[in-house]
C-alpha cells in the first residue's frame, strides 16, 4: 500500500506492507482521511503517535471497506466504515480496533465519512460526556468554522441547547447558522455575550480570559485546543465565586477501553440522526493523497469552512 510518511519534519509517500488485524481487530481498506491539527503537531514533531500505532504514517480518522478481519471481529467483514485511530490512517489500509468503528450509513458519502469520526466523536464527548450539556442550555464555542467546532455546533443544536459559534471573521457566519448556531460573534465581541453554562474552548490561550468571563453560576469549560496558545491568565476568584469546573480532553492518548466508550456514546447519540442527515461534514477541499504535501500546507492557513479531505482510493 502506499502511505503518506514522515522522516526528518517532511512529508513524503512511500510503500508500506498491508497491515494484519489481530485478535478483536479489522483493516479497514481506506477510502479517505480527514486532516486535523494533530497531524501538523506530528509533522513539527510535537505529538508522537500513542505506542501501539504506526509511528511515522499520521492520520487520525479514516472512512473505507473492512477487507479483512482478526478472531471475534468476522461479522464487520465487508461493512462501510470510519474510525479514530492512533495514526496510520493516511494510508492505503489501516488496522483498527473493532469497538472503535462506527457503521456508515447508505445514503452517506464514503469521502465526507471520513472527515466524521474525529471530528464529532471529540465533540460528543467534550459537550456530552465532560461538560453534561442540556437542552436549553447556553453554549458557547470558539474556533467554530473548524472540523470539531463545525461538529460542535450540530451536536449541541441536535441536544436543544442555545449554540454561539465564535470566528475570526464574518465570513462564514451564514454558513455556522445554517449548522444550527443561533448566534454567531465575533472574538473581539465575545466579552459582550450572555452568560452561558458550557464554552467549548477550541482556541486556547486568546480566547480563554474573555469565554471565563461569560461563563454563569456552575459554568462548565472544556478545553481541547491550544492553536492560539496553552497558556491564559485565569481570574480564580470568579472560578470560586461562581463555582466554575474547568477541564480538558483529548482522545488519542486514551486507552482502547476508554475509545470505545467515547465511539458508543457517540454512536447511540448521533448514529439515527447522521443517518436522517440531521448531521453533516462541511467539506472544505477534497485532495488526493499524493496531494498530501499540499494538503498541509492548506491545512496550516486558518479561514476555512470545515474539514479538509485526503483522497486515499
Amino acid at each position: 500500500m502506499i502511505a503518506a510518511v514522515i522522516l526528518d519534519g517532511q512529508l513524503s509517500l512511500a510503500e508500506r506492507p498491508d497491515p494484519e488485524p489481530g485478535v478483536g481487530e479489522v483493516r479497514i481498506r481506506t477510502r479517505a482521511a480527514g486532516l486535523n491539527a494533530a497531524d501538523l503537531l506530528q509533522l513539527a514533531g510535537h505529538y508522537p503517535a500513542p505506542p501501539g500505532w504506526p509511528r511515522d504514517v499520521p492520520g487520525l480518522e479514516l472512512s473505507g471497506v473492512v477487507d479483512a478481519t482478526g478472531p471475534g471481529a468476522e461479522a464487520w467483514r465487508g461493512r462501510r466504515v470510519c474510525a479514530i485511530v492512533g495514526g496510520g490512517a493516511q494510508a492505503g489500509a489501516a488496522v483498527v480496533p473493532a469497538v472503535h468503528l462506527l457503521e456508515v450509513p447508505d445514503d452517506v458519502d464514503l469521502v465526507e465519512a471520513g472527515a466524521f469520526p474525529e471530528a464529532f466523536v471529540t465533540a460528543h464527548d467534550a459537550l456530552v460526556s465532560q461538560a453534561d450539556l442540556r437542552a436549553g442550555e447556553r453554549v458557547i464555542i470558539t474556533g467554530a468554522t473548524g472540523g470539531v467546532g463545525t461538529a460542535a455546533i450540530q451536536v449541541a443544536a441536535e441536544l436543544g441547547s442555545h449554540v454561539i459559534a465564535v470566528t475570526r471573521t464574518r465570513e462564514h457566519h451564514e454558513a455556522l447558522r445554517s449548522l444550527g448556531a443561533a448566534e454567531t460573534v465575533l472574538i473581539d465581541d465575545v466579552a459582550g455575550v450572555d452568560k452561558v453554562d458550557v464554552a467549548l474552548e477550541l482556541v486556547g490561550a486568546a480566547t480563554v480570559p474573555a469565554v471565563v468571563s461569560r461563563l454563569g453560576p456552575r459554568g462548565r469549560l472544556v478545553v481541547i485546543g491550544v492553536g492560539g496558545g496553552a497558556r491564559a491568565p485565569l481570574d480564580l476568584l470568579a472560578v470560586m465565586q461562581r463555582r466554575l469546573s474547568i477541564t480538558g480532553s483529548t482522545l488519542r492518548s486514551r486507552s482502547v477501553e476508554e475509545k470505545a466508550a467515547a465511539v458508543a456514546a457517540a454512536a447511540r447519540d448521533l448514529g439515527a440522526r447522521w443517518a436522517a442527515g440531521s448531521l453533516r461534514v462541511p467539506i472544505a477541499a477534497r485532495l488526493s493523497l499524493s496531494q498530501v504535501r499540499e494538503a498541509y500546507q492548506e491545512f496550516a492557513h486558518p479561514g476555512r469552512l470545515g474539514k479538509l479531505v485526503l483522497v486515499v482510493a
